[in-house]
């Protein structure tokens, strides 16, 4: 587990909602911060690392625990 600065749970909702939810905090933060995002909708494990090909953050780790996915995100400069 990586270590963060922010956490978003978008546990039990849907897309494109933790995908939005992920765009919004990511704006709040200070480049080089990490947001831990948490999401339930398989549907993250696609859909977080392509939003990041359009905003430039990158991916610290990423995993996946019984259904519930976990992205480590870094603010790009």
């Amino acid at each position: 587990m990586a270590d963060f600065d922010q956490e978003l749970d978008t546990s039990g909702l849907n897309c494109p909602m933790p995908v939005m939810k992920t765009k919004k905090a990511l704006k709040g933060l200070d480049s080089g911060q990490v947001l831990h995002v948490i999401a339930t909708d398989s549907g993250s494990a696609d859909d977080i690392p392509e939003l990041l090909d359009t905003t430039g953050d990158s991916m610290v780790e990423s995993g996946n625990d019984g259904g519930v996915y976990h992205f480590y995100i870094r603010k790009a400069g």
